[in-house]
């Protein structure tokens, strides 16, 4: 028997029999829909996760050290880490935290504070509803090299120099958002800000880099750390971010780096210091995606371990239902590999049928989890998709192998005596 003649067959038979079918396939469908609903949502999520990683930079080393006597470890820490060389280290940076009130003309951070929480007030759930909405920037202090730690690039001016920490400089650079948020879209080098009542003029622009996003990493000013003595007075800054060259060399600057913080607090009897890697916490995050994905993909499967038996018993039925054409078809001559093919044909092209069922349920599905957790547009993957549809093709075949191996074992003079 012709390929394409079993295929007609095996269409007019899962036709002429539409109710049968569609029941079914249902386990099919289900069970593909759920598995790809589940797998590309976790996708989707690990994927949006680790591009806030990649937003606030790969490679990062965060170092924390806290010396008893009072005295500042960055200066130490700074010389250490450009002493490595640029094939270990980019830079070095703290990521000193503070909160002034920032005011430029009618605009200031305390009306942007209202407005989050007018936001938060009428929030409906949707972030991309909010995402014009004008927050308060989030406030740091920063070396000259802030800007590799933390992966931003210029748009416009300059960045911190290293005169502007010795000489105190009251400078800053903003983020794209913060600049928009306060100037709209006039150009803000130059112009001088209120924080805290002192004068500070805004030097550079970063490019954005996180368009679109409620929180943006792009809402942001950044300050000399040296002026923190005039900001934050009394305030230790503990907290650093080193950026390596690679991630090769992330594993060994972690290394050195320990080794020098020990030293530098006598093995934790003048303080304490630690340094680790966002890499760890990326790996450990896709690790974990991994394993979610096959424990929740593996029960979703279980509908399918379903489905695959119940089109077993439905080929099953259909074998019972036409066997006297199978005896005519054995008694004219036909091979028991034609019967198994028409067979296993036909409970391939109902599996498929439901495959593609089910692939278009669950893309829809997905768009809908992706909107409702993260608020994102998660597609299924061309991979995902294909692999779906093929799982559910070999389903049918494999769970077709017994049913046509029977029709193909019945004898021609038993076959024609049945009713």
């Amino acid at each position: 028997m012709k390929i394409g003649q079993a295929l007609k067959m095996a269409l007019r038979s899962i036709l002429g029999n539409k109710g049968r079918s569609v029941l079914t396939m249902l386990g099919i469908i289900i069970g593909i829909a759920s598995v790809m609903m589940i797998v590309s949502t976790i996708n989707g999520m690990n994927q949006k996760s680790l591009e806030q990683f990649e937003a606030m930079g790969t490679n990062r080393v965060e170092v924390s050290c806290y010396l008893y006597n009072g005295q500042d470890a960055f200066d130490s820490l700074y010389t250490y880490c450009n002493s490595l060389g640029s094939d270990l280290v980019l830079g070095i940076t703290p990521t000193g935290y503070c909160s002034p009130t920032v005011v430029y003309g009618s605009k200031s951070t305390e009306s942007m504070r209202k407005n989050e929480e007018n936001m938060w007030n009428n929030w409906t759930g949707n972030e991309s509803d909010m995402a014009d909405v004008a927050l308060p920037p989030s406030q740091y202090y920063g070396s000259d090299q802030y800007a590799i730690c933390n992966n931003f690039e210029l748009a416009a001016g300059r960045d911190i120099s290293v005169l502007d920490i010795r000489n105190y400089n009251q400078v800053c650079v903003m983020g794209a958002k913060a600049a928009r948020n306060f100037f709209n879209y006039a150009d803000p080098v130059g112009q001088t800000i209120q924080v805290d009542g002192n004068n500070f003029t805004v030097i550079g622009v970063y490019k954005e880099k996180d368009s679109g996003s409620l929180w943006s990493a792009d809402n942001m000013i950044v300050y000399p750390y040296s002026v923190s003595r005039l900001l934050s007075p009394g305030n230790d800054m503990n907290d650093f971010v080193v950026k390596a060259a690679s991630a090769e060399a992330t594993t060994e600057v972690i290394s050195r780096l320990s080794g020098y913080l020990n030293g530098l607090t006598n093995n934790g009897q003048n303080g304490w210091g630690y340094a680790y890697s966002n890499n760890q916490y990326q790996e450990s995050m896709t690790e974990q995606a991994g394993m979610m994905s096959l424990v929740l993909g593996g029960i979703a499967a279980i509908s399918l371990l379903v489905g695959g038996i119940g089109i077993m018993n439905i080929m099953l039925v259909t074998v019972t239902e036409r066997t006297r054409e199978i005896g005519v078809r054995r008694a004219i001559g036909a091979r028991r590999s034609s019967i198994v093919t028409q067979f296993l044909i036909e409970a391939g092209m109902l599996c498929g049928m439901g495959g593609i069922i089910g692939i278009a349920i669950g893309t829809v599905g997905t768009r809908i989890a992706g909107q409702l957790l993260v608020q994102m547009e998660i597609w299924p993957s061309a991979a995902i998709t294909l692999g779906a549809f093929l799982l559910s093709v070999c389903l049918g075949i494999i769970f077709g192998i017994y049913p046509a191996a029977k029709a193909s074992r019945l004898q021609p003079v038993e076959a024609l005596r049945a009713d």
